[in-house]
């Protein structure tokens, strides 16, 4: 991953950005095999205690070629992205005082690269398939379990899916969010993109967790 020499957009904790966007948003998993480069869009879970820098998992459908492709001596990258938006130069003072800016665009992401195995055993892929659910019901008020499916039907539906484990050697992240602008700047962007869609008021969020230049 690109990172300037001025390391403002370095992430100090990659782990603990990565845990966090794994929470909520899928990864994009690229593959190279035989067939060239594959990728898929997949929900992970992130154990950050199994292995030097954590292990990945997720699954995919079985007619899905990705996984028949996968070659562990051949990196697999695990992509996270967060919010992002586009910045428009008008938000900027610098604007008002020279005129010397240009459009960017923010946002944040993670990159996790690994080797990649398959896992196909019906124990694993339902007690992978729960811990997924149970992520991502907890915050509902009624959520749903694998254990309100009639006897049975899960374990059945688990055959049609492979598990995957991809097991971290680096991670990156970055978050780009304006810091290197003055703090005037930077503050032109937070209030505009206040005003915008969900997702651009969600960078505007992130970067209240940042600081500008200077």
């Amino acid at each position: 991953m690109y990172q300037p020499a001025h390391d403002r957009f370095a992430v100090g904790d990659p782990a603990a950005l990565l845990a966090e966007l794994a929470a909520h948003v899928p990864a994009t998993l690229v593959t190279l095999g035989a067939e060239g480069l594959r990728a898929s869009i997949l929900p992970m879970l992130f154990d950050p205690e199994d292995g030097d820098h954590g292990t990945l998992r997720g699954h995919l459908a079985r007619p899905n070629p990705q996984w028949r492709d996968m070659n562990a001596d051949i990196e697999a990258l695990a992509i996270f992205d967060g919010p992002d938006a586009y910045i428009s130069p008008a938000w900027y003072e610098e604007k008002r005082l020279t005129g010397k800016v240009v459009p960017t665009w923010n946002y944040s992401t993670v990159q996790a690269r690994g080797s990649l195995f398959v896992r196909r055993e019906p124990e694993w892929l339902v007690a992978h398939v729960r811990r997924l659910v149970e992520r991502h019901e907890a915050d509902r008020q009624q959520p749903w379990s694998i254990d309100d499916a009639p006897a049975g039907y899960i374990q059945t539906q688990a055959r049609a899916i492979v598990g995957l484990e991809l097991r971290i050697s680096r991670l990156e992240a970055k978050r780009k969010l304006s810091q290197n602008r003055s703090a005037e700047d930077f503050q032109g962007v937070i209030a505009a993109l206040s005003e915008g869609s969900p997702s651009e008021r969600a960078v505007a969020d992130d970067m209240r967790t940042e600081s500008p230049r200077g």
